[in-house]
């Protein structure tokens, strides 16, 4: 549990305010986990969510919690990082943006243009090499109607024909 104080300051949560809970965290089962990773492959996502955090060594960072839409592992979640720290980096994050149709004329705008990363249905590849896991954005998927999809979307056909 986390509070604010009248500045909106977080506190910290003492071993008192968690003995609330003892009786109850006692008798609560432990759940086994039969999640094996996904196996490497393509897979259809939509994104549930985008933030702009830090990583471990302190650079900037997005991170992107991908959900699988199925059929083959679906309600399973995919992860991304675009740490921000040098030139390559910020190639692949341009990339990723572009393919979810956002174009910046400055990162600096892109804490506003997040939301707009919400929702967006992609064709992502994941990849495992030794201990490491990859996910790669490969294209942006626009089913016929789908709310968000840019007026005269024709689906992920390529068409450009107008809609009628």
């Amino acid at each position: 549990m986390t509070s604010s104080d009248e500045h909106g300051a977080a506190q910290e949560v003492s071993a008192t305010d968690l003995a609330t809970f003892d009786a109850e965290f006692e008798g609560a089962p432990v759940e086994d986990s039969d999640f094996e990773p996904l196996p490497d492959g393509k897979y259809q996502v939509t994104v549930e969510r985008v933030e702009l955090l830090r990583s471990r060594a302190g650079n900037p960072m997005l991170k992107w919690t991908l959900r699988v839409l199925g059929p083959q592992c679906q309600g399973r979640l995919l992860w991304r990082n675009n740490v921000i720290a040098s030139a390559e980096n910020l190639k692949w994050l341009k990339t990723d943006l572009h393919t979810c149709g956002i174009t910046l004329g400055k990162l600096s705008e892109l804490p506003a243009r997040l939301p707009e990363l919400l929702d967006i249905q992609l064709e992502v590849t994941k990849r495992t090499r030794g201990e490491n896991e990859s996910v790669y954005l490969n294209k942006r998927i626009e089913a016929a109607g789908t709310p968000g999809g840019s007026a005269g979307s024709a689906g992920s056909t390529g068409s450009a024909l107008p809609a009628f």
